[in-house]
């Protein structure tokens, strides 16, 4: 596995339950939870803007 800077989330409050974002090469973001660290979503910027916009517009919505 490639040695990436993981930076926790601001929004995972203890050691348990954190999704972590670390920065990749071409663009990319790499994405994983604590519950599962060797499974890592691969994604671009523009991807993970509209996850977060569209996860922030679903919380509004409820």
């Amino acid at each position: 596995m490639a040695n990436y800077v993981w930076q926790k989330s601001t929004y995972s409050p203890d050691a348990s339950n954190c999704v972590y974002i670390a920065a990749a090469p071409a663009n990319a973001i790499r994405l994983r939870e604590s519950d599962t660290p060797d499974t890592i979503l691969t994604t671009t910027t523009d991807g993970l803007r509209h996850l977060i916009d569209t996860l922030k517009s679903a919380q509004r919505a409820a």
